[in-house]
């Protein structure tokens, strides 16, 4: 899937949505430290999502780099969903939808695409990702909704703040015009 997009200096060049493979795993795990606003996992983290979880992540390059990416799995616990582990959009591909596109997409693929729910657990003082989610249910017409997910308590001896649960579903597929 590609797009033409505008980039910051006004020229066009092509966005195109894929799904990762292993040398995206350092270039997702380079983007995620960059970005000063997502929490870092390891590099050999990323390498295993963009190899043993391919079927449910998508990435995002543009003029080859790697602009944004959307890493999932489905939980054997709850095989109706596909879990949002982590999203990320470079700061200067923000503000063009491409965080909810990269959703759209990861819902579509083989994968995934019988899922019914999309899940994640979103920071309680995350509201670009709180709207991110949403503003996704609201394109596909669907429900969201929030439940307990992880508690401050649950990260152990780390300071960090309850996230709960967004359940977005039921998902159909989408019809492309």
């Amino acid at each position: 899937m590609s797009a033409t997009a505008q980039t910051s200096s006004g020229s066009a060049s092509e966005l195109s949505l894929r799904r990762p493979r292993v040398a995206d795993g350092a270039a997702i795990w380079a983007l995620v430290r960059e970005s000063g606003v997502l929490e870092p996992n390891t590099c050999y983290a990323y390498l295993l999502l963009s190899t043993h979880f391919a079927g449910t992540c998508v990435v995002a390059e543009r003029d080859g780099e790697l602009v944004g990416f959307a890493l999932g799995y489905r939980p054997p616990t709850r095989p109706e969903a596909v879990f949002v582990w982590q999203i990320g959009v470079r700061a200067d591909a923000r503000g063009a939808g491409l965080g909810k596109r990269l959703l759209h997409q990861l819902v579509e693929l083989p994968d995934a695409a019988d899922a019914t729910f999309l899940e994640a657990t979103v920071g309680t003082s995350n509201q670009a990702s709180a709207r991110l989610f949403l503003g996704f249910a609201r394109e596909r017409g669907v429900a969201c909704e929030r439940a307990p997910g992880f508690e401050s308590a649950d990260f152990g001896p780390l300071e960090h703040e309850p996230e709960p649960l967004y359940r977005i579903g039921p998902l159909r597929k989408q019809t492309t015009p």
